[in-house]
């Protein structure tokens, strides 16, 4: 008798070969055709892949989708590097996309990568080095092939604009090996030369091989240098070189580029004579402010005025000249009882003076002057000045004491 087996669910046997699945095959990658390719409103990205024989569904989340250096359409080769998964409500199984190349360019695409890591650590991208484009260029100059549609396109553009501004199309093969050596020497001759107020280096669209010369280092390095500002028009809004990067400003297209850099003729002309006007108006409306003003003055009214303008200043004038005669009256008043003082103090220190008050100044015969008689022995010879004339004397005798009070 055979064993009785379980009665499982659909969701039973679903979740088992999820399980299996997922564990059995982590990570893969599958290089197949996308077809039926369908970007939801949210952002993600559902399509399928197949080959010859086989097909199996994909998506691509919104946060992975995001930074696909591409727009993935039906037809297009692609390499998808994902795990597998089981999408349990159709029972279906489908690989969930995590990264994904144009089948054939994942290596160029990882070298640019490389490359604009490089570039950009050495500031050749960064921000400060970008320059504003003039606001009225009066030249253009045009790097691109001379036969492309994209100079045809920028040409009309310019001429529809603004057939004032003047364009120099400078002819460089925007493709192919040969390609970037002249796109370097051409954007070399429009700075030696001065062929243009700002330069448009760019072409139109193209698979990612065909883009390669616009992210030659060296013609990396040559618009990150230009004198000129540059503006990078490279193939369509979605592709992208990294001339880009080093460019002072990225246009979508080169007709989007020529429309960035020529200014529009009639709003030029709009803007001047609108300013004219203004202008006009705000100089009539202050010679009849003025006028006005002026209107309610008369020659006794002005004078009237002035002197209620001067008295206050009259008076202030008189003021400050009566304070400084004043300050100096006090000041040689002051100034000259000093003089008095210093006089009496200089009279009260004249040897003259005292000696008039009835003093003498006694000398000793060696010509000392005598302060204490016992330095005048008995029969010394003195030599006395009174203020008037000079005695010689002899000391009779010698009495110690104190000097009269």
């Amino acid at each position: 008798m055979a064993p009785i087996l379980p009665t499982l669910s659909v969701s039973d046997i679903t979740s088992m070969i999820k399980e299996l699945l997922e564990r059995s095959f982590p990570s893969v990658t599958v290089e197949g055709e996308i077809s039926n390719c369908r970007p939801s409103s949210t952002g993600h990205l559902y399509f399928t892949l197949k080959d010859e024989a086989s097909a199996i569904s994909a998506v691509m989340f919104k946060g992975k989708s995001r930074y696909l250096s591409f727009t993935p359409r039906d037809g297009m080769l692609v390499r998808a590097t994902g795990n597998l998964s089981v999408y349990g409500a159709r029972g279906s199984y489908q690989i969930i996309v995590d990264a994904m190349d144009p089948s054939g360019t994942g290596d160029i695409l990882r070298l640019l990568e490389e490359r604009k890591q490089r570039l950009a650590s050495e500031g050749l991208f960064d921000q400060s080095r970008k320059r504003p484009i003039p606001f009225f260029p009066l030249r253009i100059a045009v790097i691109t092939s001379p036969t492309g549609a994209a100079v045809r396109d920028i040409l009309q553009i310019v001429r529809r604009r603004n057939p004032r501004v003047g364009v120099t199309v400078l002819p460089a093969p925007v493709q192919g090996g040969e390609a970037a050596p002249v796109l370097i020497r051409q954007l070399e001759t429009a700075n030696r030369f001065d062929l243009g107020d700002v330069i448009i280096l760019g072409r139109g669209g193209g698979s990612l091989e065909d883009l390669l010369p616009f992210s030659d280092e060296a013609l990396v390095r040559a618009v990150a240098a230009s004198r000129i500002p540059v503006v990078s028009a490279v193939g369509h809004e979605i592709d992208w070189a990294l001339s880009d990067f080093a460019a002072d400003v990225r246009a979508p297209t080169p007709s989007a580029a020529a429309e960035l850099v020529t200014p529009l003729l009639s709003d030029l002309e709009g803007a001047i004579a609108s300013a004219a006007e203004t202008l006009a108006s705000a100089l009539e409306t202050r010679v009849e402010r003025v006028r006005l003003t002026l209107s309610r003055f008369s020659p006794d009214s002005l004078e009237l005025l002035f002197r209620r303008i001067e008295q206050p200043v009259l008076l202030r004038f008189d003021d400050a000249k009566e304070a400084l005669l004043a300050g100096m009256r006090d000041l040689v008043t002051s100034l000259r009882h000093r003089v008095q003082l210093l006089a009496l103090a200089l009279e009260g220190g004249n040897p003259k003076a005292i000696l008039g008050r009835g003093y003498s100044m006694v000398r000793t015969a060696d010509g000392k002057i005598l302060r204490d008689a016992r330095t005048a022995p008995e029969g010394s010879l003195l030599e006395i000045t009174p203020a008037q004339g000079r005695l010689t004397a002899r000391v009779v005798r010698v009495s110690e004491g104190k000097a009269a009070e």
